[in-house]
C-alpha cells in the first residue's frame, strides 16, 4: 500500500490541490476543475480522478461547516434532485459517451455566458429571478458533466452566477450542491474500481492540504467585494471555458 513515488507528480498534485481546495472554499467558483488535469499530466486522467475524490469529500465536509446555515434552499430545491438525474444518466450511458464532445460544448456555452456579460457590462445586471425549468435542465447537465468529466462547474454556474447571491451564500449554497454530488459519486466510483490501495494511499499523503486550503478560500469569501467577487467569477468562467474548447477540439482532431 504505497503512494504514488514520481516526484513530478506531487509537483503538480501539490498546486492542484491547493488550487482545488481554495475553490472549495468558494474562492474562485469554477477553478476546482482544474485539479483532476493538472494530476493527469503525470499520470492517467482516471488515477487522477479516484486520487481526488476522496481529498474532494473531505474538502466539503470542512466547507459544509464553514457555511453552515448559509445556502440558498430554492437553489437547492431545483438544482440537487435534477443532479441526482444527471448523474445515474452519467453512470447509466457511461460507455456511450463522447466526453471530448461533451467538453466542447459545455466550454462554448460557458465562453457565450461569458461575453454576454462582457457585452452588457456598461449597464448594472439586475439580479435573475428563479427559473424552475432552467434550473431542472442545468441541474441535470451539471450532475451528468460532473460524473462523466469532473466540469460540473460551469453548468452550475451558468444557472446560479445570475441569481447574485452575496458571496458567502453564493460559496454556501455551491458547497452544499457539490458535496452532495461528489457524495453520490462516491458509490458509482467504488464500482469502476478506482478506490485502489495506491491511489487511496496517495490521497491520503495529500489530505493534509485540504483543510489549510478550504479554510483559506473561506476566508478569502468573507472579506472580498461582492462586485469584485462576481468579476472574478465570470474570468476564472472565461480561462476554463477557452481550456474545455482547447480540450475538446483538441480530442476532437487527435
Amino acid at each position: 500500500m504505497s503512494p504514488i513515488t514520481d516526484p513530478w507528480f506531487y509537483a503538480s498534485a501539490i498546486p492542484a490541490v491547493i488550487i482545488v481546495g481554495l475553490s472549495k472554499g468558494g474562492f474562485g467558483g469554477t477553478l476546482a476543475m482544474l485539479g483532476v488535469p493538472s494530476m493527469a499530466l503525470f499520470i492517467s486522467p482516471v488515477q487522477a480522478a479516484g486520487i481526488m475524490l476522496p481529498i474532494l469529500v473531505v474538502m466539503d465536509l470542512i466547507a459544509l461547516i464553514a457555511y453552515k446555515g448559509e445556502a440558498d434552499r430554492k437553489t437547492l430545491f431545483i438544482l440537487l434532485p435534477a443532479a441526482v438525474i444527471g448523474i445515474l444518466v452519467g453512470w447509466m450511458t457511461a460507455a456511450y459517451v463522447n466526453e471530448t464532445f461533451i467538453t466542447l460544448l459545455i466550454g462554448i456555452i460557458s465562453l457565450i455566458f461569458v461575453l454576454d456579460y462582457v457585452l452588457k457590462s456598461r449597464r448594472r445586471l439586475e439580479a435573475s429571478e428563479h427559473n424552475v425549468r432552467k434550473g431542472l435542465f442545468w441541474g441535470t447537465i451539471a450532475g451528468f458533466t460532473s460524473f462523466v468529466s469532473h466540469t460540473g462547474g460551469p453548468p452550475y454556474q451558468l444557472y446560479t452566477v445570475p441569481l447574485r447571491m452575496a458571496p458567502t451564500l453564493f460559496a454556501g449554497t455551491a458547497v452544499i450542491f457539490f458535496a452532495v454530488v461528489n457524495a453520490i459519486k462516491l458509490v458509482p466510483y467504488f464500482a469502476l474500481g478506482q478506490f485502489d490501495a495506491t491511489n487511496l494511499t496517495t490521497s491520503l499523503v495529500l489530505l493534509p492540504l485540504a483543510p489549510l486550503a478550504t479554510l483559506a478560500g473561506v476566508k478569502l469569501v468573507r472579506v472580498i467585494n461582492q462586485d469584485l467577487f462576481y468579476r472574478l467569477i465570470y474570468a476564472v468562467m472565461a480561462v476554463i471555458a477557452v481550456k474545455l474548447i482547447f480540450d475538446g477540439v483538441s480530442g476532437l482532431l487527435a
